[in-house]
């Protein structure tokens, strides 16, 4: 197992700045899970890593050696792609051994690394098979598997369950956090979808526009988002965000709707200011603020409801309750100590 050091990394393609002013510890074996919108710098980050993309700034260390010149053969990580790249003629053994059989590792070595590997991801059946005889939760086993047998230090995933359907992805982020646990190798996850970063990180790096806005664990980015970015990025249904003041110890909407503050707030009267409050935390049957329900979207364990409230659209999710209807009026309570408060300009925390 390796650390993984970034430090003041940056990247250019001439004059567009794609990533700038990096700074990533990744202790030995933990799992830490890069996410972003497209375009953010994510993959550009991992490669990298890889040694597959020159930086033009900063430095890597893995295992406490600067890698920045060093080969992508020779950092000692295994990479998962997005694409399954197998090799279409050989079978599943053999896509899993070849860089084994490039380095002549003596073939009893190969032998027992694949079926150790196969034995892992539950390849043992299909050894023989040809990729197109595959499922594609199949051959993604098959990728992981081909970087299983190397044995490295690290493994980096670049958006590997993105050509899989939605249950497949669920079953697979399983496998994924399972092989984790089972083999404790650092490892770097890249991903735009935030519930692939919740439920599989020890860690989540979240990028925007090729800056890191925070670094924390999945609860610490739910329940404490350094800014109005990560507030909206993560967290599903998305956060509510009303624009409005802080005026007497209430807030109060662009739309004049009020709404009630933290007692631990400790803010005085304000202008631009974003009340946050995740769907999540907005009951029915309490006394902060009429509402009129717009939309109802059942998901069997809850629902997802859309409310205007004096001209503020608000959503909210409700579980164990009696089903909802359109143009239904409603009381809401909002468990105020989960309130967030943002400054409008910068975008920061303010409470």
């Amino acid at each position: 197992m390796s650390a993984i050091e970034i430090e003041q990394l940056g990247k250019s393609f001439g004059a567009v700045e794609v990533l700038r002013d990096v700074n990533i510890e990744i202790a030995s074996g933990e799992f830490v899970v890069l996410v972003g919108p497209s375009g953010c710098g994510k993959s550009t980050l991992l490669r990298m890593i890889a040694g597959l993309e020159e930086q033009t700034t900063g430095e890597i260390r893995i295992g406490g050696r600067v890698v920045d010149e060093m080969p992508a053969k020779s950092r000692d990580i295994a990479m998962v792609f997005q694409s399954y790249a197998l090799y279409p003629h050989m079978s599943v053994a053999d896509n899993m051994s070849f860089a084994l059989r490039l380095a002549k590792v003596p073939r009893q070595e190969i032998v027992s690394r694949v079926k150790a590997a196969a034995e892992i991801l539950g390849l043992q059946d299909l050894l023989g098979r040809m990729p197109r005889q595959l499922s594609g939760g199949q051959r993604q086993r098959v990728a992981m598997g081909r970087a299983i047998v190397r044995d490295p230090s690290a493994f980096l995933f670049d958006e590997p369950l993105s050509n899989l359907d939605a249950k497949l992805r669920v079953k697979m982020r399983a496998e994924i956090k399972k092989l984790h646990q089972r083999l404790g190798r650092t490892s770097i996850y890249v991903t735009h979808d935030q519930t692939e970063a919740m439920t599989l990180a020890d860690r989540i790096v979240v990028l925007n526009k090729g800056r890191i806005e925070q670094i924390g664990t999945p609860s610490e980015l739910y329940e404490n988002p350094a800014n109005l970015f990560v507030a909206s990025f993560i967290g599903s249904p998305e956060m509510n965000l009303v624009r409005g003041r802080v005026e007497s110890g209430a807030f109060i909407a662009e739309q004049g709707l009020r709404l009630p503050l933290p007692k631990e707030a400790g803010i005085g009267n304000r202008q631009g200011v974003v009340y946050g409050i995740r769907p999540q935390h907005i009951a029915v049957g309490g006394s902060h603020a009429k509402a009129r329900i717009q939309v109802v979207e059942p998901t069997g364990e809850a629902q997802e409801i859309t409310l205007t409230a004096d001209g503020v659209d608000l959503m909210a999710e409700i579980r164990e309750q009696p089903p909802f209807k359109p143009d239904q009026e409603v009381n809401l309570e909002i468990l105020v100590h989960k309130v967030h408060l943002f400054d409008t300009q910068s975008g920061t925390r303010i409470n």
